[in-house]
């Protein structure tokens, strides 16, 4: 997916300053609905996300030199800006610090979503190593069994699924596709993502076709039968009426996350969407 131009600068200045950790609870009410797309772009990794009350959150993850690096492209990679640094350590004091909590007076857990980029089933073994050192604060599936807890990982990209499905014990889940939808299995699948260019004609301007409206409300209802929940990429993400409109129905579809880079766009939005 490409990228704003906004993104990018914004991309470029936080390669320059330093990460600030996000220990300090913030007392933004959480959003169910608001996913974070490229998180790690903004100023502040996971604290402005948090700050703005995003409950889902997504980080574009590299293996290289036995790190798990965060960017979007390589030459976006830096030592040391890793998964860990970025989003499990400020995670893992903030769960600390809030009594098993992501959110001050809130049960909300934190959706990490970890898109792989390169080397899927390397890239994938790594992070279910790293992820067994904070497997404390993370949803985990052992014997059969969900068991929720304050972060759930739920993997997408190039996700190595007959691997993740044969593990007895994982810190992870798997990202769907709507080829998955209706095959039931939300203790892999919990979450059902797509582009909506590739199921959607509508871009928001005028009325939204009738047969597309029922199309969207189907998936979502199928989704939620199994036990799943819904996200669409590539939805318009520039300030106007066709965004709010696209916006105005997802909500009313009853979609689970939706995507944005505008932070305070979407924290308005669903705010005064009540």
């Amino acid at each position: 997916m490409l990228r704003r131009a906004l993104g990018v600068l914004v991309a470029a200045g936080a390669m320059l300053l330093p990460v600030a950790p996000a220990t300090a609870a913030s007392n933004a009410e959480p959003l169910p609905r608001a996913h974070a797309h490229n998180d790690y772009e903004h100023t502040r990794p996971l604290q402005d996300a948090l700050d703005h009350g995003f409950t889902s959150v997504e980080a574009d993850i590299y293996l290289v030199e036995g790190e798990l690096r965060v960017g979007h492209d390589p030459e976006d990679l830096q030592p040391g800006r890793t998964l860990q640094s970025l989003y499990l350590d400020p995670l893992a004091q903030r769960v600390k610090q809030g009594y098993g909590r992501v959110f001050p007076r809130s049960r909300q857990p934190l959706q990490l979503l970890v898109d792989i980029k390169n080397n899927g089933a390397a890239t994938y073994t790594e992070l279910d190593r790293v992820l067994g050192s904070y497997r404390k604060m993370l949803t985990t599936y052992g014997k059969g069994k969900v068991k929720g807890g304050a972060v759930t990982v739920v993997v997408s990209g190039d996700r190595p699924r007959e691997l993740m499905a044969g593990q007895e014990r994982r810190y992870t889940f798997y990202d769907g596709r709507m080829t998955d939808l209706g095959q039931g299995g939300a203790a892999l699948i919990p979450l059902i993502s797509d582009n909506w260019t590739n199921h959607f004609t509508w871009n928001g301007e005028g009325e939204m076709p009738a047969a597309e409206r029922a199309k969207l409300r189907e998936v979502v209802a199928t989704a939620h039968r199994d036990g799943q929940r819904v996200r669409f990429w590539a939805t318009p993400d520039t300030a106007g009426p066709a965004r709010d409109a696209i916006w105005r129905e997802l909500v009313a579809a009853d979609v689970d996350h939706i995507n944005t880079d505008d932070l305070d766009g979407l924290q308005r939005f669903l705010r005064a969407a009540g």
